[in-house]
């Protein structure tokens, strides 16, 4: 007779009948004290305290040159806005985000390989890590969306599996990031407490929420809350800048009223100790392109 697989454990339940606040159950930095690596002992120290790092120039004015125009051509290719992996500004109809731009630019490909890029990775998650999800964001001016308060791991947790906060997000900046063209905002702290949203996950949710957020979007009184405990922090910077942050960062980013556009790369990184499950509040996997199901580890 054979027996069902054990199903893993659910650290941090979330999408049921009320919103939860429940303390991290896992470590923010996973290296062991020592460990060698591009982060220095005072940088890890900050990124565990805080759930971001930031760097003022990752990669240089000829890199962000060649990047830049990699993102131009990826936007432009009308073969590219046709692909499923293209999402479209809803008011706009240009082109908001390509997703797994590692995979569809061999340029990019290089980016997430980058030893500046996957070290930095590497050490803060104490493993070998392979891409869970990559893209790049378009902001153009003039009234581009901005992305409404969200913790990642609430959505990577309920939506793809990603069973613990063993994950890492950097966003390179293709753009200067005024403090008015819409750029990131994070809470600094607030990786610690994991927020668990109140109702259920739609039966392919991601085709809206990649456009809109609905699911798994906290309540004012708790951001409220998490705000009041924690303030907020507006990342500025220019080209070539970058900024690490924790899974579990309440962030979220506004419109885009100027005439600055704004555009990055964005790349997750998970711990191969860390692989996918099946999810713990879908009724589906969302698509392979959005929540990988390869684990090979970044070479």
């Amino acid at each position: 007779m054979t027996t069902a697989p054990e199903r893993t454990a659910d650290l941090y339940p979330t999408r049921g009948a009320e919103e939860v606040l429940i303390e991290r159950q896992d470590p923010v930095v996973w290296s062991a004290p020592g460990t060698e690596g591009p982060v220095s002992a005072e940088e890890l120290a900050g990124f565990d305290r805080d759930g971001f790092l930031a760097i003022d120039q990752l990669i240089g004015a000829q890199e962000v040159a060649e990047y830049h125009a990699e993102l131009e051509r990826l936007v432009g290719d009308p073969a590219m806005r046709a692909d499923e992996r293209a999402i479209v500004e809803p008011r706009s109809q240009e082109i908001r985000s390509i997703f797994e731009v590692h995979k569809v630019s061999e340029v990019f490909a290089r980016l997430a390989a980058d030893p500046r890029v996957v070290g930095r990775a590497r050490q803060i998650l104490g493993s070998d890590v392979y891409i869970h999800q990559s893209r790049i964001n378009v902001k153009p001016g003039f009234g581009a969306s901005g992305f409404y308060w969200h913790s990642d791991f609430e959505t990577w947790h309920a939506e793809d599996g990603l069973p613990r906060m063993r994950t890492v997000s950097v966003s390179i900046a293709l753009t200067r990031n005024h403090d008015t063209n819409g750029g990131l905002m994070i809470m600094p702290g607030s990786h610690r407490t994991f927020l668990g949203c109140a109702g259920a996950t739609p039966k392919d949710n991601y085709k809206k929420s990649l456009q809109m957020q609905d699911a798994g979007t906290p309540s004012n009184e708790a951001l409220t809350k998490l705000a009041s405990e924690h303030g907020i922090r507006l990342f500025t910077g220019e080209a070539g800048s970058a900024t690490w942050f924790d899974c579990n960062a309440m962030h979220g980013s506004g419109d885009n009223i100027t005439p600055y556009p704004r555009s990055n790369v964005f790349l997750v990184f998970n711990s191969v100790e860390n692989a996918a499950v099946e999810p713990f509040a879908a009724p589906v996997r969302r698509p392979e392109f959005i929540g990988a199901r390869d684990f090979t580890p970044v070479r």
